[in-house]
């Protein structure tokens, strides 16, 4: 059986209190010949157990009905307290339930992504890393923020992200990368510097709102700073100066969030037992066995070779920066993988 709504819940209690209220009310009306709000206050007595005739005024028939009406309102009140207490609990319970099986959920978590901020730079962070598939908790110190992350199924702890133990309860040290994006700056360096010193190899992404904030939390241990508003300004200069140019970088890193699965960038690690490595690229010949563009190659040392040639070298551990239909570049990871 389905159990009852609390709104609906509510409906039923206040409906029979109603009913019960308006039979009292006719029944003294009628049988006594009372005036309507002698009967309504007969009515109020006998269910709150006072009594409805204080100076014997009930006939028999009265008496009876009156009888009638007491154990009318005993199951009315014994139902009404029964169903309040039934839905305390069941709230109650869910919270608790809940609660922990969020917290045995996150504690199953490891190459997942960490965000610290439920506004509207985290939201969208999670949005495209849940569109991904890829793990995520989101830490957030505002309930009413953090119901936000509930409400979409994603692991959520709401607490204080600058602090060590919310930070290891998240399973920091276990995490691909945290993403520092609470509205303060001076908050996002607290992170930064919290999460850097715990995790000094951990890739951490900062989000500044002024561009004095950037440098600081680079020197706090930040691997990349993004401003939204220079990031949104340039943008903006680019649909004016070059609409094509940008509408085809939005295309194309947008497809998988939108459903649109015709094109995508996605970089793909090269394993060190791939049959990738040591090959060049005229060898692989990606782009005429799966129809994939390599536009780049992130080498192990962080230097970035855009356009490579076809004499190119591919090294394991290096980062193919591809382009293609979703399926080929899943052929490609696994290629890149075996």
């Amino acid at each position: 059986m389905t159990p009852l709504k609390p709104i609906r819940r509510a409906t039923i209690v206040f409906s029979f209190v109603l009913t019960l209220f308006a039979v009292g009310t006719v029944g003294f009306h009628v049988i006594e010949r009372w005036p309507w709000f002698q009967s309504f206050y007969g009515t109020l007595m006998t269910v709150s157990t006072i009594g409805a005739e204080p100076v014997n005024q009930l006939s028999h028939a009265g008496r009876v009905f009156n009888v009638i009406l007491v154990f009318l309102g005993l199951g009315v009140v014994g139902f009404a307290i029964g169903t309040l207490t039934h839905a305390v609990i069941q709230s109650e319970l869910g919270v608790f339930f809940g609660r922990r099986r969020m917290e045995k959920e996150i504690s199953k978590l490891r190459d997942h992504f960490i965000i610290c901020g439920a506004g509207r730079v985290g939201r969208r962070v999670a949005m495209e890393i849940a569109a991904r598939n890829l793990p995520l908790v989101i830490v957030e110190q505002d309930p009413s923020k953090a119901k936000w992350a509930q409400e979409h199924n994603f692991p959520v702890m709401v607490g204080d992200a600058t602090s060590e133990a919310v930070l290891r309860q998240a399973r920091i040290e276990l995490a691909r990368g945290l993403a520092s994006a609470v509205t303060s700056d001076a908050q996002n360096v607290y992170i930064v510097l919290t999460a850097r010193g715990m995790v000094p190899n951990l890739p951490i992404v900062a989000r500044a709102s002024e561009e004095a904030a950037e440098s600081k939390l680079l020197k706090a241990g930040a691997t990349t700073v993004i401003s939204p508003y220079t990031f949104a300004g340039q943008r903006i200069a680019r649909m004016l100066t070059r609409p094509n140019v940008q509408r085809f970088i939005d295309h194309a890193l947008s497809s998988l969030s939108d459903g649109d699965l015709d094109l995508q960038i996605e970089e793909v690690r090269v394993a060190d037992h791939s049959k990738l490595a040591g090959s060049r690229l005229s060898e692989a010949d990606v782009q005429r066995q799966l129809g994939v563009i390599v536009l780049a190659i992130r080498r192990k040392d962080g230097r970035l070779d855009f356009n490579p040639g076809s004499e190119q070298t591919i090294a394991a551990g290096d980062f193919l920066i591809a382009m293609g239909d979703a399926r080929k570049l899943k052929e490609l990871e696994s290629l890149a993988g075996i």
